[in-house]
């Protein structure tokens, strides 16, 4: 029973700050397009905040590895309040320049807290599961990953109804309130057995990673540039240049699929076979899925080309809706799966004692892919539109299985059990 008090004090906390979170970009956003900002000024709002993401994962495994679990995800809620907090003094009378800096600095700073938080949460699961708890390492992993999507998508809706409600500062105040009781929470319910640092890691270990640790975290990469390359500029400007639709409809839409995709990979383990291991079949499994994975996005690219050059009607236009749609419901539910086994596997083949920086290093390459995405998402969509985005998420995404695939290869690595 420790065990599982242990993993619902963590899932409480890593659930509060991803409300948040969620409601912080929803709040940013809507705020500031209300005062004229122009959409390279909103976007520059957040590029501290996923800069740090790749930093805070390199550098959180260690320090994690050095003070213990305990400090980093205390450390990651206190960082987010101290955020809000700080945003929720914005003066009005500032200057433009000056209060995009503050904004964007004070989004950095939510950046830090958002992957100290996750890098813990997640890096505390291995240590609260017993040695040979495969099954339930893989369940657990699965439904923290799941709902914590699903709350990010609840976090959009979140930040809307605060902001329409008491207002900015309001709304960012009450936030701040609300995950300083979740500290408190979280603090006087922890077991002192979270976490625990045995040794002090040297900083050297920080990039000394072994071949499958490696493989997976390039994998990553690859996943999640596959996934934002189209989903993060090319999808809304498709959406709303091309299908016209509104910002309520688009942002509803996209909180509804971030909540579904959530539901899907809390479920996951459902849908993979289970091997003595724990790894054997699963990273079979990982590469199968991530090979169909890769199907959609190549098949989406090629119809929405025909029909984009057949244009000529509103039926046709209709055709292109559902498609799109219906392509995003997909692609959704099979990415949900792909990442659950990803955070598994990560998981799965690291020592407990080098999980934190496993994990930390993990998450900067998934850091670094959704910067790469984003990147390509922009210059894919201006150069060739919504099919140029669709082909360049099949190409990574394919690069992500095929990577995979070269984890089970050799069966003498060390760390893999595979027969």
């Amino acid at each position: 029973m420790s065990a599982v008090r242990d993993y619902a004090v963590v899932t409480g906390a890593y659930w509060g700050l991803t409300l948040t979170d969620g409601a912080l970009r929803m709040l940013v956003l809507l705020h500031f397009h209300s005062l004229g900002y122009s959409p390279l000024e909103l976007a520059s709002l957040f590029v501290l905040y996923e800069f740090f993401g790749i930093v805070t994962n390199l550098v959180g495994g260690w320090i994690a590895a050095r003070l213990g679990l305990r400090v980093t995800l205390y450390a990651g809620l206190w960082l987010q309040i101290a955020a809000l907090f700080m945003l929720s003094q914005l003066d009005a009378s500032w200057s433009k320049e000056f209060s995009v800096l503050y904004v964007f600095l004070s989004q950095g700073l939510s950046g830090i807290a958002k992957d100290l938080t996750k890098m813990s949460a997640k890096s505390s699961i291995k240590a609260l599961v017993p040695e040979g708890g495969n099954s339930r390492l893989f369940k657990w992993v699965a439904a923290l990953t799941g709902s914590k999507n699903a709350l990010k998508g609840a976090g959009f809706f979140v930040g809307g109804a605060l902001l329409g409600g008491i207002g900015f500062e309001g709304a960012l105040i009450v936030m701040a309130a609300g995950l300083t009781f979740v500290l408190a929470g979280a603090f006087l319910l922890r077991q002192a057995r979270i976490g625990e640092v045995k040794s002090k890691t040297p900083f050297s270990r920080i990039l000394s990673k072994t071949r499958e640790i490696n493989l997976i975290a390039l994998a990553r990469f690859f996943l999640f540039g596959g996934r934002d390359v189209w989903f993060v500029v090319g999808v809304p400007l498709f959406l709303e240049e091309v299908l016209a639709w509104s910002f309520i409809e688009i942002g509803t839409f996209m909180a509804l699929w971030v909540i579904v995709y959530g539901m899907v990979q809390a479920i996951t383990p459902r849908f993979v076979k289970k091997s003595v291991d724990g790894l054997s079949a699963e990273i079979v499994a990982a590469s199968r899925w991530g090979w169909g994975l890769s199907l959609v996005p190549a098949l989406l690219a090629i119809i929405l080309y025909i029909l984009m050059n057949k244009l000529v009607a509103t039926s046709t236009l209709d055709i292109v809706s559902l498609v799109i749609i219906s392509g995003l419901a997909l692609f959704g539910a099979l990415f949900a799966i792909n990442s659950s086994l990803h955070s598994y596997l990560i998981l799965a083949i690291s020592e407990a004692e080098t999980t934190s920086l496993n994990v930390g290093f993990y998450y900067m390459a998934n850091a670094g892919g959704r910067l790469a995405g984003t990147l390509l998402s922009g210059l894919l969509y201006q150069w060739g539109g919504i099919a140029a985005c669709l082909a360049g998420s099949a190409a990574m995404i394919a690069g992500a299985a095929f990577i995979i695939q070269g984890m089970g290869r050799n069966k003498n690595n060390i760390g893999l059990r595979i027969p």
